[in-house]
């Protein structure tokens, strides 16, 4: 993939670094109880690529022995980094600059490779490739990805799409082709896993967490959207007014209490 495309989806995700970390969900206990049963050990090293401002990362402490995020995007880079001078910088965790396709290490060094809703945002055969140079024989990676929206009701979840929808839609037309960022087909993830012909074994895992969650987190989650962000950015500006309608439309479901919501999770796993 040209080089200006993965430009422009590392920089997609720039400027919005403290309402995503404040909002999206933190990966469920279910994504290391699957992953190490794959390795049936606890794994030395796990590489989280793509970890963003590191939910996905701190979920292994005390888990993996030695533990590290790579993230091209400086904003969402800094929140993990103060996140995790702020926990005391535990030694077992340390987070790094880099692309999926090109990673700092050596070959045969990981157990566990994982892309936390971001394998969609990378060139998959090149970085097949490279995850497969990096992690020993039996050695496991996995892409795993929230269904968006979470699960609410229906007429919260309608409009919820129509926002993401109309936001997508906007920057199509405020940003020619060559300018925005490129997004590879999540259904086709376990595919792309299967055509590398580098993993011995393959499938598709789908699972599912309760969380609380208030009306102004799950408008957040819909504000932290990339396709909301960039048209925001690119100066859609009439998105602001159905952007307070939705938030209003949530309050109002929410009945001005925490709601049980229902997130979802895909998983594609292949073992070396």
């Amino acid at each position: 993939m040209a080089k200006d495309i993965r430009i422009n989806n590392v920089e997609r995700f720039a400027g919005f670094s403290m309402l995503y970390d404040e909002n999206r969900p933190t990966p469920p206990n279910e994504v290391i109880r699957i992953l190490t049963r794959y390795l049936s050990d606890k794994p030395q090293k796990l590489v989280d690529v793509g970890c963003g401002t590191g939910l996905s990362s701190f979920i292994w402490l005390g888990h993996a022995d030695e533990i590290i995020g790579i993230e091209p995007n400086d904003d969402m880079r800094q929140v993990a980094i103060a996140n995790w001078q702020a926990q005391q910088k535990p030694t077992t965790l340390r987070f790094e600059n880099g692309l999926s396709h090109q990673l700092p290490f050596e070959s045969a060094t990981a157990d566990i490779i994982t892309c936390s809703q971001s394998f969609h945002w990378m060139d998959p055969q090149l970085t097949l490739k490279e995850f497969a140079r990096v992690l020993q024989p039996g050695g496991v990676f996995a892409a795993y990805d929230c269904d968006w929206p979470p699960t609410f009701n229906k007429d919260v979840e309608e409009s919820y799409r129509q926002l993401i929808a109309l936001a997508d839609a906007r920057v199509n037309q405020l940003s020619s082709e060559e300018k925005q960022a490129y997004k590879w087909n999540k259904e086709q993830h376990l595919q792309q896993i299967r055509q590398s012909g580098l993993f011995s074994f393959s499938k598709e895992i789908v699972f599912h967490h309760w969380e609380l969650c208030d009306a102004n987190r799950y408008s957040n989650i819909a504000l932290s959207q990339g396709g909301l962000q960039t048209a925001l950015k690119l100066g859609a500006d009439e998105l602001l007014s159905l952007v307070t309608k939705f938030s209003n439309q949530v309050e109002e479901a929410f009945d001005g209490k925490p709601q049980e919501v229902l997130f979802s999770y895909r998983m594609r796993l292949g073992i070396k």
